[in-house]
């Protein structure tokens, strides 16, 4: 499982770091980074899907 996000429609809520902070990171304005480069690890798969569905913008996704 890979995750993207789509910084044009990231508004900044940070609920995604906030649900996976091992996948999500944030830069200095506080948007979206994704720190996994590649596969999610699998220990983590879990709490990506939730952060991917908290996402009020839809600004992340899941890539099977």
């Amino acid at each position: 499982m890979r995750v993207t996000a789509d910084n044009s429609q990231c508004a900044g809520h940070t609920l995604c770091n906030a649900a996976a902070p091992q996948v999500f990171g944030l830069d200095d304005e506080g948007y979206v980074v994704v720190l996994v480069d590649g596969d999610v690890p699998a220990e983590v798969e879990g709490a990506a899907r939730e952060a991917v569905a908290a996402c009020p913008e839809r600004a992340l996704s899941i890539l099977e």
